[in-house]
């Protein structure tokens, strides 16, 4: 198998399965003018996020690395009227994109983006009245946290959320154990926090696509 054929296949199935509208198309094309990274969620993988949301019956999402606010958008479309999400993003630039295109997206009442570093945010998040607890938490900002992360998702949830990592794979990365990549090592981190943590029932996938090589964890609040 090459990236062509993997390319292509991810295709086939977002032509068929995904429809994104003007506003998906639009968010994509004010970050790539804004000249974000374009790291997002691809859109199967994105319609995949909103379908996990629904049929949690999602009310509360947190969502932590926001980027253009593409992947919150399918989340936020998988909310109630009157749902709430919570995107955490580190750069401001960014977060003004993600605004934007929230709100051409008419989601502006659901999703808020918050500025500033995740791990100084959720603090504060932790200690607002009626912010959580939350039903879905989506990570997928800078990986060395990945483990802190998870650690305050577990505070910020309650039995039957779930908590979704990103790019946990690496492009295979993730079995070295001599890396000295941060990412890498944060990622691993990560791994063994949900393995010994009681409290969290999970798996993880591989997966090939227009983002290459990589995977995510999806992790079940059990207690």
């Amino acid at each position: 198998m090459t990236q062509d054929q993997w390319q292509a296949v991810d295709g086939y199935i977002s032509d068929l399965l995904v429809t994104e509208d003007e506003a998906l198309t639009e968010a994509l094309a004010a970050s790539g003018a804004a000249g974000l990274p374009a790291i997002n969620v691809a859109p199967n993988q994105g319609k995949l996020l909103h379908l996990l949301a629904v049929t949690q019956g999602a009310r509360t999402v947190l969502e932590i690395g926001t980027l253009g606010g593409y992947s919150t958008i399918w989340l936020a479309r998988a909310l109630p009227e009157d749902g709430r999400l919570i995107s955490l993003e580190y750069d401001p630039a960014h977060a003004e994109v993600a605004r934007a295109n929230i709100a051409r997206a008419g989601l502006a009442k659901i999703a808020e983006v918050r500025t500033g570093p995740a791990l100084d945010t959720l603090p504060r998040i932790a200690a607002e009245p009626g912010a959580g607890p939350f039903d879905l938490v989506f990570i997928d900002a800078d990986k060395r946290n990945n483990a802190r992360y998870v650690e305050w998702a577990l505070r910020l949830t309650h039995p039957g959320s779930l908590i979704i990592v990103d790019n946990v794979v690496r492009g295979g990365g993730v079995v070295d154990t001599t890396s000295e990549d941060p990412s890498i090592l944060g990622t691993r981190e990560m791994f063994d926090l949900v393995a010994r943590e009681p409290r969290l029932d999970a798996t993880a996938l591989q997966t090939v696509g227009v983002k290459g090589y990589d995977g995510l964890l999806v992790a079940r609040v059990v207690a």
